[in-house]
């Protein structure tokens, strides 16, 4: 028996794959108790690029941004920063099972104002 959240999960990546025909790569984010992630897919399945809580350069910047959801904007801007840099422009978001809230929707936010559209 599957439960609220896989069902949720299953549901949303079937209406990404149903809607995406252009073929944009999709906008992952995963999330811990501790970090956010996003990454970059490609249709077939390649990560293309990616960032996360764990890629702060300087721990200082890391260490002065204590909130979660002002790390998942940071994290959502830097993202965006890579992806104009390697091209992409427009892409999918795929939030997976996760509830459009909270760090989620900061990583979102962020990454739309730095440029992205989705």
């Amino acid at each position: 028996m599957l439960t609220n959240y896989e069902r949720r999960k299953f549901r949303v990546r079937n209406h990404i794959e149903a809607s995406n025909k252009g073929g944009r790569p999709r906008l992952v984010v995963s999330r811990s108790n501790k970090n956010i992630y996003a990454q970059l897919i490609d249709a077939k399945g390649k990560v293309l690029c990616s960032f996360s809580t764990l890629n702060f350069e300087d721990n200082k910047k890391a260490n002065k941004k204590t909130n979660g959801t002002e790390k998942a904007k940071f994290v959502g801007q830097e993202f965006a920063k890579i992806c104009l840099k390697n091209g992409v422009k427009e892409v999918v978001f795929d939030k997976g099972a996760y509830i459009y809230n909270g760090r989620v929707k900061a990583l979102a936010e962020a990454c739309r104002e730095a440029g992205l559209q989705f």
